[in-house]
């Protein structure tokens, strides 16, 4: 049984989204491959999924360094059946006045460490004509979003990234999804500075992860390019697309400043 299992490797697969979907591969038998910064998160995270008895090998990594990246896809020596990059982190403020490093490291995480380890495993995929990857997008991506440019710049590079490689593999065998949630109940804005943001403050606007985690796996298993979780965000992404992007950067900016600025 345990040489019949397929194996899904996940990155920021200790907390949020990532958590919840590495749960639902658990649950329906594959092997699990668990990446995030904390060895301590790792393990609790390791402990919790080896309850549906399955094999879960931890990594500790910085995937905001682009070398760490490239060593995690060299000590990876499973076949990797799915890729799932949910890895990402975003930062609060004016562009104006973040800190360089801080976007550069954003830049790194969201987007470099997404093209290292996709380019990676897929060329192992396309040589058995066999795999699915599930990159995380977000509503974001199709969004402007002022006290957050970098990061729904970061999310906008996704799904184009995401879009084109499955058109140019869609004879290959291997299946690509972006999932595309909304504002969802994660560590998320509290590690990107944002708590004071509106959006964070109104908190019964926020999806719940577990319930995103299921939407996204669901288009996976199914083979959809993309889902949008939540009607709410799906109904906002077709708003906005029927709108100048400057009047929906200038909503975005409404809905993302601080809740004590006029």
């Amino acid at each position: 049984m345990e040489n019949q299992r397929k194996t899904a490797l996940i990155t920021g697969g200790t907390s949020g989204i990532g958590k919840e979907l590495a749960k639902l591969f658990a649950k329906d038998n594959y092997n699990l491959i668990i990446v995030a910064r904390d060895q301590a998160e790792l393990d609790s995270t390791k402990n919790e999924l080896q309850s549906f008895g399955i094999t879960v090998k931890t990594i500790a990594k910085d995937l905001s360094d682009m070398e760490q990246a490239k060593v995690l896809c060299s000590e990876v020596t499973e076949q990797v059946d799915v890729l799932v990059n949910d890895a990402g982190q975003g930062v609060y403020g004016l562009f104006k006045d973040n800190e360089l490093e801080k976007e550069l490291g954003i830049i790194h995480l969201n987007i470099c460490a997404t093209v290292i380890l996709t380019k990676h495993f897929v060329r192992q995929m396309a040589g058995r004509g066999d795999g699915k990857i599930l990159n995380l997008g977000s509503v974001a991506g199709k969004l402007p979003g002022p006290w957050q440019a970098v990061y729904h710049a970061t999310k906008a590079f996704v799904l184009s990234f995401n879009t084109a490689i499955g058109e140019e593999l869609k004879d290959s065998g291997i299946t690509f999804t972006a999932l595309m949630p909304g504002a969802t109940d994660t560590d998320f804005f509290n590690k990107a500075g944002m708590l004071d943001s509106k959006i964070v403050q109104d908190k019964e606007g926020l999806a719940d992860a577990a319930e995103v985690a299921k939407e996204g796996y669901e288009a996976l298993m199914a083979g959809k390019d993309r889902v949008i979780a939540g009607w709410k965000n799906s109904l906002e992404v077709h708003a906005a697309n029927l709108m100048p992007d400057s009047a929906v950067a200038h909503t975005m900016y409404e809905q993302q400043k601080p809740v004590n600025q006029q």
